[in-house]
């Protein structure tokens, strides 16, 4: 600046606007003013909207005198001085030296990333680096020029703003609501907005429970390096005393993560509780990629006490894979663990190993594709027994599967002059079973069924003068699966679903334990209506036959029988935002047998969710009574501020409602408010029925918070 300075004071002297730059070896400097004069003194003199730019800030102020013996800056404001898109500071007046790196503000003002304000009564820059405020105030909140409080601030004797490693350091710091002392820190250091992560405290959280009592959480975030981070949370209350942590890591081709507390309370004194959740994920060579999940935890109702989880079943794997365009492979490890009251886990299938291998080829003298799969999978229980025990669930308490299944299809699609498209396949299938520990089955078993199936479609296309596009598709399809079914133990096809996805499908059983057998036939009709206003609808309508009963087939399947039930599946979506979706069966007399409707509409203050099920009675699915079951949810912002949200489930067959919550937030430029109120219902000799009270207050402005203009308050009363 000084050498900018001389260039301009002997070049250019004289009144009206003056601009001048001058470029040397440490950079651009730049002095915009509308007049320039040398006072007795020697003093160089700029005045009226002056501007001088070095070092990537910029200073802003009515007047600028240097001297030119000590190279410092007399400044008379208002001066505002910007450096990056970061750090903005208004002040009175101030001196500097001629690079703006160190030098002191008065009456100055420092708002950082936009969002955080530092009120004080002097600034001391020291090398460009440092901010020194005296006597600050602290707030990301709007100050309004009427003297009103602000809703939070922290005072302070000193500040100081640590530019390169985005810090604030406080010296006898207070906090403050509006404008009454809430507590006192001697010393405190908080990361600037402008800082993804840096250690130190996190916003803490108060949980009343009905079990737990009211407890506090600290969570204290540990940056262990720019790749790694540990998060410890102390949670304490009149009954627990716990211990949360949490752990990410990041590597160059994945990333891990780690959830995990130690707990000693009231509910079990002479145990120590806990669970451990993990998962991962890994880029390795040749395009493949693995992936892991931990879950474990000590007892049954841990995780729903404590609000971890609501999870009833853990599953815990580790899994290879690889997925090409032609191509795709994976391996998998489970574990499983079922946290239901009534189940006994060596009983279950807990460990599994799964493997499958599929790829396609397109045969030019053939046309068409062709894919072949291999399948391998192998469950076991920890039981020893080969006979069924007491708990009468007709399942051998230590049976162990394994088999191996084989499968080679070619599908071809033909398509007429006339409209009619016709899609055909044709394949073999090998299946090999290994069964053990159960003495009601032979062990080997294996099988080769060759299959066919020729499907028919006819789209019918109209198109309105309004843009309105209708399509009108019947479909049919025959197909056929040679041989009768193994003498094997249903483990895997408990559960059947029919749905419009596979009404077309040789085999509806979810695994290759299960095939359907015979003729098979299906017929159907889709109807889809495209508007292009945003109203559109379809609308599924199938059936199933075969030439004989297949008894694996549970009752609310609706697939039992020659034919089956009547499928009908609806989809609407509006202009309005409202979406609709919904499947059920009908069964030979027109009354329900199975029903799921999903909606979700939102609108300009909110949105609001739900579903509702239906399934019938069923003993082959462990369903002694029907189900009947409703849930919603939704959110409605009530002002700019003020949103509440709420959810609740009830059981429509026991007349009772399952769970139930309402949560309020608040929100503004500085603070978050979040309230909420949660009961569970649910009651069995694991899990006791709940209350949860939640409540967290998050001051914006710190970190790598939103600063979102939305939510800026009025300064009108």
């Amino acid at each position: 600046m000084r050498r900018l300075i001389l260039v301009l004071t002997f070049v250019f002297t004289l009144p009206g606007l003056l601009y001048a730059q001058q470029i040397d070896a440490s950079g651009a400097a730049m002095l915009i003013a509308d007049e320039v004069f040398i006072t007795a003194e020697r003093e160089l003199v700029a005045e009226g909207n002056v501007e001088a730019f070095q070092n990537g800030a910029r200073l802003q102020a009515s007047a600028v005198r240097y001297r030119q013996d000590d190279g410092r800056l007399i400044i008379e404001g208002p001066i505002t001085l910007t450096q990056g898109d970061q750090t903005l500071i208004f002040a009175d007046a101030g001196e500097l030296d001629a690079d703006l790196r160190n030098g002191i503000l008065t009456g100055a003002r420092l708002i950082l990333n936009r969002q955080l304000q530092i009120a004080a009564a002097q600034v001391d820059r020291v090398e460009g680096r440092y901010d020194q405020l005296s006597k600050a105030s602290v707030t990301s909140c709007k100050v309004c020029e009427d003297g009103r409080a602000p809703l939070w601030q922290i005072r302070a004797r000193r500040v100081i703003h640590d530019r390169v490693d985005q810090q604030l350091y406080f010296d006898e710091a207070q906090f403050r609501i509006l404008d009454v002392p809430v507590f006192y820190l001697p010393r405190l250091r908080l990361p600037g907005p402008g800082l993804a992560r840096s250690s130190g405290f996190l916003v803490p959280k108060i949980r009343t429970t009905s079990q737990l009592g009211t407890g506090v959480k600290i969570p204290y975030f540990i940056k262990l390096g720019d790749h790694r981070d540990l998060t410890v949370t102390p949670y304490l209350s009149g009954v627990t005393r716990t211990l949360e942590l949490r752990y990410r890591q990041a590597f160059q081709r994945g990333r891990i993560t780690v959830d995990t507390a130690v707990t000693r309370d009231d509910q079990r004194p002479d145990k120590t509780r806990g669970y451990l959740f993990a998962n991962g994920a890994f880029e390795l060579n040749r395009g493949y990629r693995l992936t892991f999940d931990i879950e474990a935890t000590t007892d049954r109702g841990y995780l729903t006490e404590y609000d971890y989880s609501d999870k009833d079943r853990l599953e815990s794997n580790i899994s290879v894979s690889r997925a090409q365009r032609d191509q795709f492979v994976r391996g998998t490890f489970y574990n499983f663990e079922s946290l239901r009251a009534d189940d006994i886990n060596d009983n279950l299938p807990t460990v599994v190993l799964d493997g499958e291998y599929e790829r396609r080829f397109f045969p030019s003298a053939l046309g068409g594709e062709l894919r072949l799969r291999l399948e391998a999978h192998s469950h076991r229980r920890n039981s020893d027994s080969d006979i069924d025990g007491p708990d009468d669930d007709l399942v051998t308490d230590g049976r162990d599967v394994a088999r191996l299944n084989g499968r080679a299809d070619w599908l071809r699609r033909f398509t007429y002059g006339n409209g009619l498209v016709a899609d055909v396949q044709a394949g073999v299938s090998f299946n090999f079973f290994d069964i053990t520990q159960d003495a009601s089955f032979d062990q080997n078993h294996a099988d080769i069924a060759p299959q066919a199936a020729v499907a028919l479609r006819y789209p019918m296309v109209r198109r309105d003068a309004d843009g309105v596009t209708q399509v009108l598709e019947p479909v049919a399809q025959i197909g056929w699966v040679r041989g009768s079914r193994l003498d094997i133990p249903n483990d895997e096809s408990t559960r059947v679903e029919f749905d419009e996805g596979n009404l077309l499908a040789l085999s509806r059983f979810p695994r290759p334990d299960r095939r359907e057998r015979g003729v098979i036939a299906a017929i159907g009709v889709n109807w889809a209506r495209t508007n292009p206003t945003g109203f559109d609808t379809q609308l599924t309508f199938g059936q199933v036959f075969r030439d004989e009963a297949d008894p694996d087939f549970s009752l609310s399947s609706g697939l039992t029988g020659k034919s089956s039930n009547y499928l009908v599946a609806a989809q609407i979506k509006t202009t309005n935002g409202l979406t609709l979706s919904g499947r059920t069966l009908f069964d030979k007399q027109f009354e329900l047998a199975k029903a799921e409707l999903r909606g979700n509409w939102g609108f300009a203050k909110g949105g609001i969710g739900g579903s509702y099920v239906w399934l019938d009675a069923d003993e082959a699915e462990e369903r002694d009574a029907a189900v009947s079951e409703i849930f919603l949810a939704g959110n409605y912002d009530i002002n700019t501020h003020w949103r509440v949200n709420a959810d609740w489930r009830f059981n429509l067959a026991d007349d009772r409602a399952a769970t139930a919550g309402i949560g309020l937030n608040y929100t503004n430029e500085c603070v978050d408010v979040d309230m909420r109120v949660a009961r569970s219902y649910s009651s069995s000799t694991a899990v006791e029925p709940t209350t949860n009270f939640g409540f967290n207050i998050g001051l914006r402005g710190f970190a790598a918070s939103s600063g979102d203009q939305q939510f800026i308050r009025s300064c009108k009363r």
